[in-house]
């Protein structure tokens, strides 16, 4: 099938998907549409409320729900947030089931809700799930219940490994706009970009970069009040600098004369798009070696530390920061773009589309 696709793309019903982001899989669905649109496919984004009308965007509002006195009572009743979150995709999942055909060729599902893919076969339209996360319950219960023709891509070697057992997945890398992320000249204090929160591990960079004598500055969404206050603030100071949640264009200078990104996560790291983002302004990484991380950042863009240790980060860090900018922003451009993501996915819509027709 060639020629221009009609795209549903499934985002989060939760956070917008706007500047500044909430997290990297905002980011990244922001990324995909924006590349789809300006290759002249049809693109139709369900998000959450505040997301960017440029991108055609539906917002996955549910149909109003209140629950009941007694129900509301109940002890074991699910919080509000999530029974938002299930009658958005519900609402969302029917409405394909009714008019999908009508206007879309693929449904990209680029949300963590299980409801799309437990839904899939009720919709006559072929679907590919993206998997950004390590598995998880919610998601490994949906997958028994999606058709077997369902399309599954993961975001890195690594992610489709861990989901192995359960599914098998074709690896699409996450991509950044390198051209939007451009190279800086380097030589200032270490920088961390995230969602501050305990399982992203702020305070271990911030541990490594004292014991390794580079000053450091943070930014991004506070995600966790009391881990923020408890440990990130007593810890700043004249060498460590909270910057606060900034958008893309803010951070770019930031992070293009930042000396050395640091990149902590307490998880198997599915794809570390901060990780992309710092090398494609030509700052090395120092990052823990856990999850894609080791498939990310090779020996010419940055340095390894064993995970959860502080002095080996220290070491990773003073290490990184010789490397030679223009050779990790070459790396970058060459595994990280917004081009051989979008290629990627292109290349399994096509098919997928064929394969519907010929059905």
């Amino acid at each position: 099938m060639t020629g221009p696709l009609r795209i549903c793309l499934i985002a989060s019903s939760r956070f917008p998907v706007a500047e500044p982001f909430a997290g990297g899989l905002e980011a990244h669905t922001h990324l995909l549409a924006t590349e789809l649109i300006r290759r002249g496919h049809e693109v139709t984004m369900f998000a959450g409320p505040g997301s960017d009308e440029s991108l055609n965007t539906r917002i996955l509002n549910a149909v109003p729900f209140e629950a009941s006195e007694a129900a509301r009572n109940d002890v074991a009743a699910w919080p509000v947030s999530w029974m938002s979150d299930h009658h958005a995709y519900l609402t969302l999942m029917l409405e394909l089931a009714r008019t999908g055909t009508r206007d879309f060729d693929i449904v990209h599902n680029n949300s963590l809700h299980h409801l799309p893919i437990a839904m899939a076969s009720s919709i006559d339209l072929p679907m590919i799930t993206t998997l950004h996360t390590p598995p998880v319950p919610w998601l490994e219960s949906a997958i028994t219940f999606a058709p077997s023709d369902s399309v599954f891509a993961s975001v890195s070697h690594a992610t489709a490994g861990a989901w192995s057992a359960t599914v098998d997945s074709t690896v699409v890398y996450n991509g950044v706009d390198t051209e939007r992320w451009i190279a800086g000249a380097g030589r200032g204090p270490a920088i961390w970009t995230g969602r501050l929160v305990r399982e992203k591990g702020p305070h271990l960079a911030i541990l490594a970069a004292m014991a390794s004598g580079i000053p450091i500055d943070l930014a991004g969404p506070i995600g966790d009040d009391a881990y923020f206050e408890d440990e990130i603030r007593p810890l700043i100071g004249a060498d460590v600098r909270y910057l606060g949640h900034l958008a893309h264009h803010e951070l770019v200078p930031i992070i293009g004369r930042a000396s050395v990104a640091v990149v902590t996560p307490r998880w198997d790291e599915p794809y570390g798009l901060v990780a992309a983002e710092a090398m494609s302004c030509g700052t090395p990484v120092a990052a823990f070696a856990r999850g894609a991380l080791g498939e990310l950042v090779t020996p010419e863009a940055g340095r390894l530390a064993r995970p959860d240790d502080i002095a080996d980060l220290a070491r990773a860090m003073i290490e990184a920061s010789t490397l030679d900018r223009g050779a990790v922003r070459a790396h970058a451009v060459r595994s990280c773009s917004v081009d051989t993501m979008t290629d990627g996915y292109e290349a399994l819509y096509r098919r997928m589309a064929r394969e519907a027709v010929a059905a």
